[in-house]
């Protein structure tokens, strides 16, 4: 997987871990309100249950008030507290709905605060029929002791299950919120971490891509400072070429013409003889610019025919004892698989005269299943260690004549490396067949 599909895949993972995360917050933080919304409400049942005491504890003041004084404002207030204990008991009723035994208990408070309120305005009325009646007061004051402690302990119970709910909703809105928390805490941290590794991932494109560019660079001016160098050499090797045709072949061509005339004008045969003789080599000479402009014998009999003649004539011009170790079948090579190795071939032996002092060089072919290897080695000073550094630099060339051979197997999918051979320097030129195949079955559909 490409680097931009893992981060792409990486913060995709990083939306949806958010995404979900977010859900299962909300949904915890539901549950969290919900909770508290019952604590809440398990307060205002205890609060209800306050009122209603609070208004039956009033009443029972302003009652007794009432009887030893009787006077109006002990009434009043007495009236008053009566008038809030149905409300009171029947937003108790409300409050506890949910829940059928506090529905049961409170019933059961309504039934006894019934009682306890027929007492208290009985008190009242008897206080206003019968002012100095004590005894029936006594007596309705033993009636309120059972109807009060009866109050007493279902207001009790009441409390106690309000408690007990309230205690068991407190640890259940704990554990939400601390479930809240953890879920929101690993979600942020899977989330860094995931957007964490997106940017590594983004940055380690940006890095690749920035390399990349900056190798295209450096080959565009590496291609750039080549170009310069081979119009120079073409020039260079055109003027070669002119002064080769004139002193050569011009010459030949020159004395046989004269010889021709003199034959012509004194019936001379020796002059027709040495006429033609000039025309051979002049013929010979033709033969061999062509041969070394691009031999014959590598389209017609393979890369060892043609690699043997030129080593064989390179050793004659040069007096460098070549070994030559060339496969025979070599003849299902692609032609311009062929023609980069020969390149590479006289390149490297032109190397070998001019710089390397040696006496002897090797030439070898291997031909293996998937690739070809050429590897030309000599045996004399070597190559300056800044000169090998250089060649292996990304888009430096230490001269044209590598640079070229670079650029030619590179063209081919393959590459070429510079080993020291102590002594010496080995030069080895690999190409990938199964790619050279392909890319050359491309350029001929084309």
């Amino acid at each position: 997987m490409s680097s931009r599909k893992k981060a792409q895949a990486a913060f995709a993972s990083a939306l949806m871990l958010l995404f979900m995360s977010g859900l299962a917050t909300y949904f915890a933080t539901t549950r969290l309100v919900e909770s508290e919304r019952w604590v809440v409400h398990s307060h205002e049942v205890r609060e209800a249950l306050g009122d209603v005491d609070s208004a039956v504890v009033r009443a029972g003041r302003a009652r007794a008030g009432y009887v030893a004084s009787a006077t109006d404002d002990f009434l009043s207030d007495f009236e008053a507290a009566i008038s809030e204990i149905p409300g009171n008991l029947q937003h108790l009723r409300v409050l506890t709905r949910d829940n059928p035994t506090q529905q049961e208990l409170c019933s059961r408070l309504e039934a006894a605060m019934a009682r306890r309120v027929a007492l208290l305005q009985e008190s009242v009325r008897l206080k206003q029929e019968a002012p100095r009646d004590e005894h029936g007061q006594a007596d309705l004051a033993r009636q309120t002791i059972p109807v009060s402690s009866e109050l007493t302990s279902i207001t009790q119970q009441m409390r106690e299950a309000e408690q007990h709910l309230l205690d068991t909703r407190k640890q259940t809105s704990h554990r939400l919120f601390i479930l809240t928390v953890v879920t929101l805490t690993v979600a942020f941290i899977l989330a860094l971490e995931l957007f964490a590794v997106n940017y590594r991932l983004l940055s380690a494109e940006l890095t690749a891509r920035e390399q990349a560019e900056q190798t295209v660079r450096d080959s565009e001016e590496s291609l750039r400072r080549l170009t310069a160098r081979l119009l120079q050499l073409q020039d260079a090797e055109r003027r070669k070429f002119s002064r080769e045709l004139h002193d050569s072949l011009g010459q030949y061509l020159a004395g046989a013409k004269m010889n021709v005339e003199i034959f012509a004008a004194q019936r001379n045969d020796s002059s027709l003889a040495e006429a033609v003789q000039l025309l051979d080599q002049a013929i010979a000479e033709t033969r061999t610019i062509s041969h070394l402009l691009h031999p014959p014998l590598l389209d017609e009999a393979g890369l060892s025919s043609a690699a043997r003649w030129y080593v064989e004539g390179f050793a004659q011009r040069s007096g460098i004892e070549v070994k030559v170790n060339l496969p025979q079948d070599v003849s299902r090579l692609p032609k311009p698989v062929a023609l980069g190795l020969f390149r590479v071939l006289q390149e490297s032996l032109t190397n070998i005269h001019r710089h390397s002092g040696s006496v002897k060089a090797e030439v070898t072919l291997e031909l293996l299943p998937d690739r070809v290897i050429l590897k030309v080695r000599d045996y004399g000073k070597g190559i300056a260690p800044e000169v090998l550094r250089i060649f292996r630099a990304k888009g430096a060339n230490p001269g044209v004549g590598l640079a070229g051979m670079r650029e030619r197997i590179r063209d081919l999918g393959g590459w070429l490396s510079l080993q020291p051979g102590a002594p010496g320097i080995i030069v080895s030129a690999i190409i990938p067949l199964s790619k050279t195949v392909e890319k050359t079955g491309a350029s001929a559909a084309d």
